[in-house]
């Protein structure tokens, strides 16, 4: 290690001298401080750790660990980990134990299994090298067995510590999701060697599958009263031993007790006697399986994998299973319990079963009658050519145990992990994915499985989940017995695949060795003409130099044919903070790596590729320095100009800073005044000329404000001056585009009246013609800007007389305006910009905030934002919102009376008050407008609007007027409304303002009292016309209850209720919007409004119900309208309607809804009911409660038996019914009613129909557990092409 600049230590490898007599300190290693070594052997490769030969009884945790290692790095990983700084040693280079491990891409721990069995397989791996591809016949990608010989070559040849399997299983034709599939180990062992047989047909490696692991068996049925033998020859790649016998509670102790006992016979008695030919009678019969010939490799399944009947589910037997590593097979060659009778017929179908042979399996096939002989006879000498054969196999059938395939977990997953014995030093390795371990004889043992306690029923419940799965052996034959192929022995073809791979995997090193030694940094360029910030990343090797870096660089920001490479550098600079930190002058040849302090992951700093002017200089950065960004304030013209950067130290003191400064923008320094922005609207001003930047709070990056005018505007104090006032509205004003209405709001505010201060009825028109011409024709904007910038200075004066005489009482005529004050008293008024509306808000009379509770319904629905607005506007109840606090009755166009429908609500409110449009704070959340002593909190804050004329984009449409609006962020949505007025040509209270987001959707914003602090620059906003809601007023969406129609719910319109409305006056209202919007025509009597749960009609609104104190109205609330067939049944709370329907067991079908009112939860009495409508006796009735979401819709075919029938309750409310609320659904039946009888046709069609008519409706509710995937594999590497199987 070397001192590096500012005192930061830079890495750099010395080294060191193995044969010097130097000190630890003269070898400059630093005392007191962490000194990091780096070993390397002389090719500069990582050195592998060479453990002891842990065979003579190592019990180290990492040898005799079998089951799932760690992963790396963690406790307990192995002993492979060099250091933290190298930990990637450990993944690259290969086990000690000299095997190579194979990833496992996400579930494939059964595949690596199989796959490093069969590597480890000698006369496998080598029948597999002497098979040659033929790249002109195939595609290298889809051929299985070239791609296993490849990975067969990498494992035999490759130092990584593990390898991909990739590329074998994209030759199987699976895809990335097969990688997450889980399958069993014996499953896909069969499919692959059936796969590998397709693949080499015609091939010398035709028959090698059956060659190794084919074996041959007699299933076999003799008569016990004639000797009469009927029996065939099947094959076998695997034997399937059973764990625990059928019924039994007690497992087999041992491989051998458990072939024993599948050659075991079963005696074919009773009503399973078998039919003799040669007695023409049933006769008792003898059934079993005798084995003929063992293969090469014995493979023996464990089937551990079983299903509970009681449970019903998948279990796995961890029950104890031991294994001999020596298994002599000659006891199970061809065992009879007596002497071969003298005539035997037989039966050689000469079909082989392609797939593992179960002896549960067979015994099905023997039970029948028919099919199990076919009259072929022995001739006399077959005895004894088989005893012969008998004898030469039973003297050379000794196996040994190569490989156990292990199983952890249960039987709905677990972790596959093979013990391998290698037959070159008969050592005992775990392949458990990437980690290969030495184990012992030990380690095997302990897979047997089951506890140390006594064997008994639950012994497998509690025993370990790790245990033998399947096991491998091999006849030990001399001659036979093959060792793998060394180098030399090689094939051609190999000895080129070798060359190739081994090629391929030094490229990789080389790869890899250059990703080690780049510096990855983030990079970022001012574009020079743009003036667009540009990032990407660079990668650049530690050993390039800066200029080679510069050039990178330079090229990657495609700036050759804008500017010269000489005036770009690359400097170092903090994007988070903006800042600058130094500069690389004379540095130009120093290499990456150092620069950047060495290779690492991720840098604290990025670097930033500086641009300039031919004729400028690049400025020096200094480490130490702090960059300040400089606004120029002008309080004349109130702009803030844009940012000259200038670099100081953070021991200057605030004087020496004005003179900096003084000379970058050329102001005095005398009367110059400095501001400093420590965060998001935290003005300091900076008035103790001996304190340093330091203690005034600087940092990396600043930014100040300063101004040095004559004005005396500097004596007053900071937070009441000019210029506070000024940057405070700077660092609060956001821009917004706001897209006015194309049509003229003429004709909605026509429709509105209004009540004057003397009590005069007059029309909303009088009162817009201060905005507007001639009625339909509205000014254009530029006009009513100038004329209500006219307005502002007649009102600022009017303000200030009537401030002197203390006259606080103000006009309606003027009450658009009466909250509007020029944005400076003391300004001449003729310096006003004739074009924009430039004001400070001074929110005096909170009465005239308006507000309302949060809807955000997506204005997609055009009858929530045009036509049901016309008639809001039309209703008693919406022109009651702009009446005075006397109840005069004003008649209406519908002819309602507005007094009946509102004094209800207008007797609880202050009386002699104006209504204030203000948001229910308890319902919407948020806090109150008012604080604790009742004043306006918006009183004393001064908020900036200032509106143009804005050309949009085209594609905008036409006739659309957009508005440029600059407007402080802190004033609320009521006063911005406000301010849109004169715009709109319509009130504040008769339009909506929509918040437009990215995807184009439009949310209203309705929360009056909240301040635009959410939005941000160049938002855009869209006006609409129509009434905004009042304080205590709610949107509604009321849908159409449709309980016999395929579709139960249906959307009618959008509606208006407010806090204290009784369901009758809510009724009222919707009559005229029902009949004009929906064509309905309903008298009040006729129809219902229920509460709405998703589509779940739930409790029935009395009339008399107050909207909040009987029942819960909330934003976004919905409702049912329900037309009646009759008179109103439901009368009382105490009552309960739950909605019964028949269902008719013989004809196969159902009735429709009919509606049962109880006056109590009484199940006698809902039977009473049900009796009544039907008929059916009350004895012989039967009800079920519904399930999932209305309507419950269930199969005909299903209803009989799948739902609750008759529970026994005496009460509706209780368990399993829990029916407490209206809305209900029951079916109900005739007990005594026979379920129809149908054909096989009949039943066919009918399912057709009703999955059909379920589809439809969408309510069908069922359980479908994910199945597992079929385990297939592709030949042609298509899986799409292979459809057909299943």
């Amino acid at each position: 290690m070397v001192p590096g600049e500012e005192n930061q230590l830079v890495p750099k490898e010395v080294p060191l001298d193995h044969t010097s007599d130097k000190s630890l300190l003269d070898a400059n290693f630093e005392p007191g401080k962490k000194n990091f070594l780096h070993l390397t052997d002389k090719d500069g490769e990582q050195p592998q750790i060479l453990l002891e030969d842990s065979s003579a009884g190592d019990d180290s945790v990492h040898d005799r660990f079998i089951g799932p290692l760690p992963r790396e790095g963690s406790v307990g990983s192995t002993s492979d980990y060099v250091s933290q700084s190298y930990s990637y040693s450990s993944i690259l280079n290969k086990s000690e134990t000299g095997y190579v491990g194979l990833v496992n891409q996400a579930m494939t721990c059964y595949l690596n299994s199989l796959l490093q069995t069969l590597f480890m397989t000698p006369e496998f791996r080598n029948a597999l090298y002497k098979w040659e591809f033929e790249e002109s016949e195939e595609d290298p990608v889809t051929s299985i067995p070239y791609q296993l010989q490849r990975l067969f070559v990498l494992l035999q040849t490759s130092k990584k510590r593990a390898i991909e399997t990739t590329d074998v299983t994209r030759s199987f034709g699976w895809d990335s999701s097969e990688a997450w599939q889980q399958h069993d180990v014996q499953e896909l062992c069969r499919v692959m060697f059936d796969a590998l047989e397709q693949k080499w047909k015609q091939t010398e490696q035709a028959d090698l599958i059956n060659e190794l692991y084919q074996g041959k068996l007699k299933d076999y049925v003799r008569c016990l009263e004639c000797g009469y033998e009927g029996w065939r020859i099947d094959t076998y790649l695997d034997i399937p031993l059973v764990i625990r016998p059928y019924g039994s509670s007690q497992a087999f102790a041992s491989v051998e007790e458990a072939l024993h006992a599948f050659i075991q016979p079963e005696i074919l008695d009773g009503p399973n006697q078998y039919f003799c030919e040669r007695c023409k009678k049933k006769c008792d019969a003898r059934k079993g399986l005798r084995f003929l010939h063992f293969p090469y490799l014995l493979t023996l399944q464990l089937k551990r994998f079983d299903f509970d009947y009681t449970t019903m589910h998948r279990i796995k037997l961890n029950d104890r299973m031991t294994f001999p590593e020596e298994l002599d097979m000659s006891t199970f060659i061809d065992v009879e319990d007596e002497k071969s009778p003298q005539t035997e017929s037989c039966t050689d179908s000469g079909a082989e079963n392609e797939g593992s042979c179960h002896s549960d399996q067979m015994s099905n096939d023997f039970s029948n009658d028919d099919g199990v002989d076919e009259g072929i006879c022995l001739e006399s000498n077959s005895g004894t050519e088989k005893n012969s054969k008998s004898g030469l196999e039973k003297n050379s059938l000794i196996y040994e145990l190569f490989s156990v395939m292990v199983h952890s977990g249960s039987a709905a997953g677990g972790h596959y992990y093979a013990c391998i014995k290698s037959f070159s030093d008969e050592q005992w390795y775990s392949f458990n994915d990437q980690h290969v371990s030495r184990i012992t004889q030990e380690d095997i043992k302990k897979t047997h499985g089951g506890s140390s306690g006594s064997r008994g029923y639950y012994s497998s419940a509690f025993a370990s989940s790790t245990n033998a799965y399947m096991l491998i052996y091999r006849l030990k034959d001399s001659a036979r017995n093959a060792k793998f192929l060394e180098v030399d022995e090689y094939p051609e073809h190999i000895k080129n695949l070798v060359h190739r791979e081994r090629e391929l995997e030094e490229q990789e090193k080389r790869q890899r060795e250059i990703e080690r030694n780049t510096c990855k940094i983030k990079l970022f360029c001012l574009h020079p003409v743009k003036q667009v910030m540009m990032e990407n990343k660079l990668e650049v090797h530690k050993d390039k130099t800066l200029k080679e870096a510069v050039e990178m660089a330079y090229k990657m920001m495609d700036l050759e044919e804008v500017i010269p490479m000489d005036c770009c550098r690359l400097v170092k600079y903090d994007e988070f903070h903006d800042y600058l930190e130094r500069s690389y002058e004379g540095e130009e040849d120093t290499p990456m790596g150092l620069l950047l302090g060495g290779v690492k992951s991720t840098y604290m700093f990025d670097l930033l590729l500086e641009t300039r002017k031919s004729d400028q200089v690049f400025q020096s950065y200094k480490p130490g320095e702090v960059m300040v960004k400089v606004h120029v304030v002008d309080l004349k013209t109130e702009s803030v100009a844009s940012p000259i950067t200038v670099r100081a130290y953070l021991n200057q003191t605030v004087t020496e800073f004005k003179q900096l400064i003084s000379k970058a923008i050329y102001l005095p320094a005398e009367t110059m005044r400095i501001v400093l922005e420590r965060c998001y609207n935290d003005l300091r001003l900076l008035t103790v000329p001996s304190k340093t930047l330091k203690t005034e709070g600087f940092f990396r990056s600043n930014k100040v404000f300063v101004e040095s005018s004559e004005t005396l505007d500097y004596q007053m104090a900071f937070t009441d001056s000019h210029l506070w006032k000024l940057l405070d509205r700077h660092a609060n004003t956001i821009r917004l585009f706001v897209l006015l209405p194309e049509q003229s709001p003429g004709s909605y505010s026509k429709r509105t009246t209004y009540q004057k201060a003397d009590g005069d009825s007059g029309n909303v028109d009088d009162d817009c013609e201060r905005v507007k011409g001639p009625v339909g024709s509205l000014k254009s904007v530029e006009a009513i800007l100038e004329e209500s910038t006219e307005k502002l200075k007649s009102l600022s004066l009017q303000q200030q007389q009537d401030g002197d005489n203390g006259d606080s009482s103000k006009s309606t005529e003027t009450s658009d305006f009466e909250n509007i004050e020029s944005p400076l008293n003391e300004r001449d008024s003729s310096s006003v910009d004739n074009r924009e509306l430039e004001q400070h808000i001074q929110t005096s009379d909170p009465e005239n905030f308006q507000s309302e509770e949060r809807s955000d319904s997506d204005v997609n629905n055009d009858r929530s934002t045009s036509s049901v607005d016309s008639d809001i506007l039309s209703s008693s109840h919406s022109s009651d919102t702009l009446c005075n606090a006397d109840n005069a009755q004003v008649p209406l166009p519908n002819g309602l009376d507005s007094h009946s429908i509102t004094s209800s609500r207008r007797t609880k409110a202050n009386e002699g008050k104006k209504e204030t449009w203000d948001t229910a704070e308890e319902d919407s959340g948020t806090d109150s407008e008012y604080d604790e002593s009742g004043k306006s909190r918006g009183e004393i804050q001064y908020m900036y609007f200032k509106a143009e004329p804005y050309a949009a984009d085209e594609g905008s449409g036409e006739g659309h007027k957009w508005l440029m609006v600059h407007v402080d962020k802190r004033i609320t949505l009521a006063a911005f409304k406000q301010h849109l007025e004169p715009f709109v040509g319509v009130l504040s209270s008769h339009f909506k303002v929509f918040r437009v987001y990215a995807s184009n959707q439009e949310f209203e914003s309705v929360r009056l009292n909240e301040t635009l602090s959410s939005f941000s620059d160049d938002n855009k906003i869209t006006i609409r016309l129509g009434r905004a809601l009042k304080k205590g007023e709610y949107r509604v969406k009321v849908y159409q209850l449709l309980v016999n129609e395929q579709e139960p719910c249906k959307f009618l319109l959008d509606a208006v209720f407010a806090k204290g409305m009784t369901v009758r006056q809510s009724k009222e209202e919707l009559i005229p919007q029902l009949r004009e919007q929906c064509g309905l025509e309903l008298s009040i009597d006729r129809f219902r409004l229920r509460k709405k749960t998703w589509k779940n009609p739930g409790t029935v609104f009395l009339d008399y119900h107050i909207y909040e104190e009987d029942i819960n109205i909330s934003s976004n609330w919905e409702v049912f309208l329900e037309v009646l067939d009759g008179v109103e049944k439901m009368k009382s709370m105490s009552q309960l309607a739950v909605l019964s329907r028949r269902w008719r067991p013989s004809e196969m079908k159902l009735d429709p809804f009919q509606e049962v009112v109880l006056e109590s939860s009484s199940v006698d009495e809902l039977r009473e009911k049900l009796c009544e409508i039907s008929g059916v006796p009350l004895e012989d009735i039967e009800f079920a409660k519904g399930r999932g979401t209305f309507p419950c819709d269930i199969s005909v075919l299903d209803i009989q038996q799948d739902l609750d029938w008759n529970p026994k309750v005496s009460t509706l409310n209780v368990w399993p019914l829990y029916i407490c609320d209206d809305g209900a659904v029951i079916f109900y039946r005739d007990k005594t009613e026979e379920l129809m009888e149908l054909t096989d046709e009949q039943r066919n069609e009918l399912m057709k129909k009703e999955s059909s008519r379920l589809q439809k409706t969408g309510h069908r509710v069922t359980y479908s557990p994910r199945k597992e995937k079929a385990l297939k594999i592709y030949l042609d590497g298509a899986p799409n092409k292979d459809l057909t199987q299943d």
